[in-house]
């Protein structure tokens, strides 16, 4: 369920002597102040696909918009499980988020609303979303909104003392 407390592990095999585990509310800060995320989806063909994208944190999950024949969306159709990862590109400094779940198209008008409101307050202008036909429209075109509720999480703690976090969701 979004919103959820997970279960929370550090896994000491990968961690720094003295790291403790990273609370839950520490990441979903970093998450809401991302701006930038990565979606790893599988194509038909069981090959990869990975992308960066712009994502906004609300009640719990992650959503996402896209294009319905942009290759993440077609992806997605035939299998809706991804990985969402956000951080820092260095290694000895930040920390870095992998959350995995299922993207669930929203179609709820008032739900995508509340979204295109949160999208444009996270973003600005420039990410104005109208909403209808249980699309977001910006322009010419439209985009279907996928929420990802984390069923697994992963956090990595980068310098001393390095740290991974596990948080499982039921």
């Amino acid at each position: 369920m979004p919103g959820e407390e997970p279960r929370t592990e550090l896994d000491v095999r990968y961690s720094s002597a003295g790291a403790t585990a990273t609370p839950w509310s520490d990441a979903v800060r970093q998450l809401k102040a991302a701006e930038l995320f990565w979606i790893s989806t599988v194509r038909p063909d069981g090959r990869p696909h990975v992308t960066p994208l712009p994502a906004v944190w609300l009640n719990g999950a992650l959503h996402f918009c896209t294009g319905p024949d942009e290759r993440k969306a077609r992806n997605v159709a035939a299998n809706p499980e991804v990985v969402l990862t956000t951080g820092v590109n260095l290694w000895d400094k930040g920390h870095d988020l992998v959350v995995e779940g299922s993207a669930v198209r929203i179609t709820d008008e008032d739900r995508l609303r509340r979204l295109a409101a949160a999208w444009e307050e996270r973003y600005g202008s420039f990410w104005h979303y109208d909403v209808r036909d249980g699309c977001f429209h910006h322009g010419p075109g439209h985009a279907y909104v996928f929420e990802v509720a984390p069923r697994t999480a992963f956090g990595f703690g980068k310098g001393e003392p390095f740290s991974q976090t596990r948080w499982r969701f039921t």
